[in-house]
C-alpha cells in the first residue's frame, strides 16, 4: 500500500475498530464520494465525521494533527506578532494539531512578548483562516493556554494562586473562578487550558506546591473535579464560553526526590493508587475531564510519557478515559535528553506513541519523523489513526468546524470585567488563613494612628506563577492603606529586598546584597519607631518559589526558612517593642518557629491575586473575618520532612533534638470569633461493607462576631490488611454563622469513604472499627466508633 495516499474505508475499519464503532464504519463505506462530506455534516455522530475525515487522510496530514507549535510561530507572524502568510505553507501546509500559547509573541530573558486580547483573537483568527482556505481538508487548529489561577495572558483576570484557592476550602467557589477563567480564554480563541494541576503538594521544597491544592488526595479531589467543572461546564460537547480542562501532572509529580522538580517519584503501587491517583480518577470518571497531561518524572524506572501501564492501562482501560493526552512541554523530547531512555528523537517519539501520547508540545521535535517510520513498517499507521482519532474528535466536540473563529471586540469585552474582578476579591476574602492571634487583630483605627507597613512584599503585586500582566492590581500597601482610612497615617519601608530583582521567567536569580538590606533594616527601624503598630509582610517572591523547568532556571529549595535577612528584620522589628503583624505573601510553606513563637499576630494569604491587597486590608481592619484553613502542614524545620498529616503509623517517632509535630497542622486556621462542635453522632452504629451511615456534628458560634467555620470528618480504619494513614480526610463543610447560631452538619461515610488498597491491587473495604472523627482541624477532632461486618 503506498501510505501517502487516503486508507480505503475498508483499511481503515480495520485499522481503527479500537476507536470508531464498527457500525458506525460501516455506516460510513459508499458515502464517502456524497456533495457533502461526511464530517462535514453536522446531522452525522461525532464518531462517524471523526471515521470519515480520518478515511480522507494521508500519512503526512495525520502526524501534522500530532504537533503544536509555539517558538516555531516566528515563522508565521511579523516582527510586530501579526500572521505573515509568507511561510505559512512549509508549517501549515498539511494543517496542525495545536497552537501553543497565542498569548505569546515570541521569547526575550526577561520573558515573553505578549499579544492582548484583540491582538490574539485577530491572530487566532488569522491562523485559522489560512488553514481552512489553504488545506486540502480545511481542518481547523486547536488553541491552548495556560489558566492556572486565572487566563495566564495580558489583561487575564489573576485569581489567588491554587494553594491560596484551597485555603477557601469552598470547591463551588473555584468552579466559578475557572468559569471566569474558560470565559476569557475561549472568548481569544481557545479551546484548551493546560490546568489544572491535581499532584499532591507534600514537599514544600519543591517549588511548584504553589500550584496544587494542597497534601491531601480528597481535598485535591474535590478542588480538581470542581476546576473542571468550571473550565468545562457539566458536559460535552463544548457549550459557549467552555474549555477543555487538563488533568497535571500524571503522575507521581510533587513527591520527588530531594523536592527537585522532575525527580524520581518514590512512590509504589500501593502509594500510587491509594492516594496521588485518586484526584486524578476523581476528575476523569466524577468531573469528565477531557485532556491529560503526563508528568516529567519516573516512576520505578519508566518516565511517564513513555509508560504504558500508567497511560493506557490505568488510564483509559480501568478509567474509561476518551480524551487527549498532551504531552509536557519538551515531555518527549526529554525522553532522550534527560532520562535516556530513548535513543533519539525519533525513537523518543515512537515510544511516547505507543504509550498513548497523542500530541508533541509545545513544538516539534521527533512526531514528524513518525511518518517515515509508518512508511517504513517501524509503527503501524493504526496507531497513528488512533491517536489523530483523539485529535479529531476533540475538535469536534470544541465546535471548531461549524465556529473556527472569534470576535474581537468580545476578546476585549470578555476580560477582567468588574464581575471578575469582583470573583477575585471574594477569593482572595476566603482565601486568608489567620494563624496566630493574641488580642492584637483587628486592628483598632481608635488606638492605631500610624501605622508602619514594612517588608519586601508590601509593594508591588505577587500573583505567583503561570501569570501575566492583569493590567491592574491591588498591593499589601495599597490596601493597607484603603482599609485603615483617612484617620491612621500608614507609613512605609521595604526592610529589606529578597533578590535583586522579582522576575519568574529570568533564569539567573540574584540575591540581594546583605550589607545593602542591613541598611534597609536599619532605615525601616527608624520608620517603625514613628508608628504606633507594625504590619510586616514577608515570606517569599516569583524569583525564589517557582517551577524549576531547567538546569538554568532553578526555583526549589533546599532551607524552608526566610530569605534574605528577613529573619534579621524581624528581630529589628521585635526589638521597637511596636505591637507587630506578619503578613506572608508566599507560595511555599515557611519553616518560621521563631516568627511562630514570638510575633503575637500572624496571617496566611499565600499570592493572594490581584485584589489581594484588599482583602488583607480588610482581614487586618476586621473589615471581614478571615475563615480559610490550611490545605497543608506547615513545618517547623527542613530536616522534619515530610511532615504531612496522613502519614502511617510509624512515620510519627521524634527526633532527639526536635518534634515531630508541624508548626501549624493541616486544616488549622483561626478566626476573630470561637466555635464550639458537640453532639457527634452515628446513625447506624454498625453497617455492612457495601452500607452508608450519616455521621452529624452541631457547630455554634460562642463568639460576638459573625464567622466561618470548616467542620472536618476524618476516618481512620483501627486495624487493616495493609498500613494506613494515622487520619484520611473524607468530608468538610465551610459554614457561616451569626453570634449563637448553630447549624448540624452531616456527612455521609459509605465504601468510598472506608475502602483501601489491598496485598492483590484491589479496592475492598475490610470489615472492622473505624474511628471517625469531626472537628476544625486535622489535630482538633472528636471521635466515635463505626462497626464494619461482613454480612
Amino acid at each position: 500500500m503506498d501510505h501517502a495516499t487516503p486508507r480505503s474505508a475498508a483499511g481503515l475499519l480495520f485499522l481503527v475498530a479500537t476507536l470508531i464503532p464498527a457500525a458506525t464504519l460501516m455506516g460510513l463505506i459508499g458515502r464517502a464520494q456524497g456533495t457533502l462530506p461526511a464530517y462535514r455534516d453536522v446531522s452525522r455522530s461525532i464518531d462517524e465525521r471523526v471515521a470519515d475525515l480520518l478515511w480522507r487522510m494521508t500519512v503526512d496530514e495525520k502526524v501534522a494533527q500530532l504537533q503544536g507549535i509555539w517558538n516555531r510561530k516566528a515563522q508565521i507572524q511579523s516582527a510586530d506578532g501579526r500572521f505573515n502568510p509568507d511561510n505559512a505553507q512549509a508549517l501549515l501546509g498539511n494543517g496542525l494539531g495545536q497552537v501553543s500559547r497565542p498569548s505569546e509573541i515570541g521569547s526575550t530573558p526577561s520573558g515573553p512578548r505578549v499579544r492582548g486580547p484583540r491582538e490574539q483573537a485577530e491572530f487566532v483568527n488569522a491562523v485559522q483562516r489560512w488553514v481552512i482556505d489553504n488545506t486540502r481538508l480545511a481542518i481547523p487548529v486547536m488553541f491552548h493556554e495556560e489558566a492556572l489561577h486565572g487566563l495566564a495572558a495580558p489583561r487575564g483576570t489573576h485569581f489567588p494562586v491554587p494553594i491560596a484557592l484551597a485555603s477557601t476550602w469552598d470547591p463551588a467557589l473555584v468552579e466559578r473562578v475557572m468559569s471566569a477563567a474558560a470565559a476569557e480564554a475561549r472568548a481569544r480563541g481557545c479551546q484548551e487550558v493546560l490546568s489544572p494541576v491535581v499532584d499532591l503538594g507534600r514537599d514544600p521544597r519543591w517549588g511548584r506546591i504553589e500550584e496544587t491544592y494542597g497534601e491531601d488526595p480528597y481535598l485535591v479531589s474535590r478542588f480538581g473535579v470542581a476546576a473542571v467543572r468550571g473550565y468545562q461546564g457539566s458536559s460535552l460537547p463544548l457549550a459557549p464560553g467552555k474549555v477543555f480542562a487538563t488533568l497535571k501532572h500524571f503522575a507521581g509529580h510533587g513527591s520527588h526526590e530531594g523536592g527537585v522538580n522532575t525527580a524520581p517519584a518514590l512512590v509504589p503501587e500501593r502509594l500510587l493508587r491509594s492516594e496521588f491517583l485518586v484526584p486524578f480518577e476523581a476528575a476523569i470518571v466524577e468531573g469528565g475531564a477531557f485532556c491529560v497531561m503526563p508528568s516529567y518524572n519516573e516512576i520505578d524506572g519508566v518516565p511517564s510519557h513513555a509508560n504504558r501501564w500508567l497511560l493506557d492501562d490505568v488510564l483509559r482501560r480501568e478509567w474509561g478515559f476518551r480524551g487527549l493526552v498532551v504531552s509536557d512541554y519538551f515531555g518527549i523530547q526529554q525522553l532522550a535528553t534527560r532520562h535516556h531512555v530513548a535513543r533519539d528523537a525519533a525513537d523518543a517519539a515512537r515510544q511516547a506513541l505507543e504509550a498513548g501520547v497523542d500530541v508533541e508540545l509545545p513544538d516539534p521535535d521527533g512526531s514528524p519523523r513518525l511518518a517515515g517510520m509508518v512508511k517504513d513498517g517501524r509503527i503501524a499507521e493504526a496507531q497513528i489513526d488512533r491517536a489523530v482519532g483523539r485529535v479529531l474528535r476533540a475538535k469536534f466536540l470544541a465546535g471548531l468546524f461549524e465556529h473556527p473563529y472569534v470576535d474581537p471586540e468580545e476578546a476585549e469585552r470578555a476580560t477582567n470585567t468588574p464581575e471578575h474582578q469582583a470573583l477575585a476579591l471574594e477569593a482572595a476574602r476566603r482565601a486568608v488563613v489567620l494563624l496566630k492571634n493574641d488580642r492584637l487583630l483587628p486592628l483598632d483605627r481608635a488606638i492605631i494612628k500610624r501605622l508602619a507597613v514594612i517588608g519586601p512584599n508590601a509593594k508591588g503585586v505577587h500573583l505567583g506563577g503561570y501569570s501575566r500582566d492583569p493590567g491592574r492590581g491591588v498591593d499589601v500597601l495599597t490596601g493597607i492603606a484603603n482599609a485603615a482610612g483617612p484617620a491612621v497615617d500608614v507609613i512605609y519601608a521595604p526592610g529589606v529586598e529578597i533578590t535583586e530583582s522579582v522576575n519568574w521567567s529570568q533564569d539567573r536569580v540574584v540575591f540581594a546584597d546583605p550589607a545593602a538590606n542591613r541598611q534597609r533594616i536599619a532605615q525601616a527601624v527608624t520608620v517603625a519607631r514613628r508608628a504606633d503598630a507594625i504590619v510586616l509582610v514577608i515570606g517569599t517572591n516569583e524569583s525564589t518559589s517557582r517551577e524549576a523547568y531547567s538546569d538554568e532556571h532553578l526555583g526549589d529549595a533546599a532551607d524552608l526558612s526566610l530569605m534574605g535577612q528577613q529573619e534579621e528584620l524581624v528581630d529589628a522589628m521585635l526589638h521597637t517593642n511596636k505591637p507587630l503583624v506578619a503578613v506572608l505573601i508566599n507560595g511555599r510553606p515557611l519553616a518560621i518557629p521563631r516568627v511562630a513563637e514570638r510575633v503575637p499576630a500572624i496571617l496566611e494569604a499565600w499570592y493572594v491575586g490581584q485584589e489581594g491587597g484588599t482583602a488583607i486590608g480588610e482581614a487586618l481592619f476586621g473589615a471581614i473575618n478571615p475563615g480559610g484553613k490550611l490545605p497543608v502542614s506547615v513545618p517547623r524545620h527542613v530536616g522534619q520532612l515530610p511532615v504531612y498529616y496522613n502519614r502511617t503509623p510509624t512515620s510519627f517517632r521524634a527526633y532527639v533534638d526536635s518534634t515531630r509535630e508541624p508548626l501549624w497542622p493541616f486544616g488549622y486556621g483561626l478566626s476573630y470569633t470561637t466555635f464550639a462542635v458537640s453532639n457527634l453522632e452515628v446513625k447506624p452504629a454498625t453497617i455492612g461493607i457495601a452500607g452508608k451511615a450519616h455521621v452529624t456534628a452541631d457547630v455554634t458560634n460562642t463568639g460576638t462576631r459573625t464567622g466561618d467555620e470548616v467542620v472536618q470528618l476524618y476516618v481512620r480504619d483501627v486495624v487493616s490488611s495493609v498500613t494506613r494513614p494515622v487520619k484520611e480526610l473524607r468530608g468538610f463543610e465551610r459554614v457561616t454563622l451569626q453570634p449563637g447560631q448553630r447549624k448540624t452538619v452531616t456527612f455521609t461515610v459509605g465504601p468510598e469513604s472506608l475502602s483501601l488498597i489491598d496485598s492483590h491491587m484491589r479496592r475492598v473495604v475490610e470489615p472492622g472499627r473505624f474511628d471517625l472523627m469531626v472537628g476544625v482541624s486535622s489535630t482538633n477532632v472528636q471521635t466515635i466508633g463505626l462497626e464494619v461486618v461482613t454480612r
